[in-house]
């Protein structure tokens, strides 16, 4: 498959989190959002690795629409809602690696910026011998989690570090989501960022609060959520304030 490394010029952003419905898909919508704020002539490209089942794709068109300067793609789809080694034999498939690769290198040879959300967690299987965090790691993707702010994602959230870790993924930031209505009242008894920092070394880029869904729909509200991020920790990763 080869490696991948990002450029000065041709930056790339892998966006995970530690499990299914953690926030991944209003986190890259508030970063391309932002991006498209104050770089309206710059162009992004924006990739679901692939889908099983319905949501992601059809979630960014209904956010973004037919606006220039703009590009999403999505180069495997497959029907049941399920992991996609799973999802393709069902449609006696598998998944394309290579076909994964050309539609991202191909992105990168368009766009300046290229996010990509996964599927799952880091420890999603994306083929019956590789993972998200195997992907990431191989393609030298630079990566932010996603975790939910709840009663046990501590654990989750080392144990998901420590993947990442071990597949050689270059992580680059963790953000905490309140998908539930409270959560961000809980924030300091589940997930203390400080405590956070201290046990992953790695740094905790903010907080996404809980949005209604009109406001997952609207680009204004998600671009500044995502100015509320500290966005400079990605500087030389995935510069959101350079053209």
């Amino acid at each position: 498959m080869g490696n991948f490394s990002a450029s000065p010029s041709q930056q790339t952003l892998l966006i995970t989190g530690t499990d299914t419905e953690v926030g991944k898909t209003v986190l890259t919508s508030a970063l391309a959002a932002y991006w498209r704020q104050y770089h309206s002539q710059q162009s992004l490209g924006l990739m679901k690795l692939l889908q099983t089942g319905i949501g992601d794709e059809e979630h960014y068109q209904a956010l973004f629409g037919d606006q220039g300067h703009w590009q999403l793609v999505t180069p495997l789809r497959f029907t049941a809602p399920l992991a996609p080694p799973i999802a393709a034999a069902q449609e006696g498939k598998t998944v394309d690696l290579a076909l994964l690769w050309q539609a991202l290198t191909q992105l990168q040879s368009k766009h300046p910026r290229v996010l990509v959300e996964a599927l799952g967690g880091l420890g999603s299987p994306v083929t019956p011998e590789l993972t998200v965090a195997d992907i990431a790691g191989l393609w030298r993707l630079p990566t932010l989690l996603v975790a939910p702010v709840k009663l046990g994602c501590l654990g989750q959230i080392i144990a998901h570090v420590a993947l990442a870790r071990q597949c050689q993924v270059p992580l680059k930031g963790i953000v905490l989501s309140c998908r539930k209505k409270h959560a961000e009242e809980q924030l300091q008894a589940w997930a203390d960022p400080t405590l956070i920092e201290h046990l992953t070394q790695i740094p905790v880029l903010g907080v996404i609060p809980h949005l209604k869904e009109k406001e997952t729909l609207d680009p204004l509200c998600l671009a500044q959520k995502a100015a509320e991020l500290e966005l400079e920790q990605l500087h030389g990763v995935f510069d959101l304030s350079q053209a």
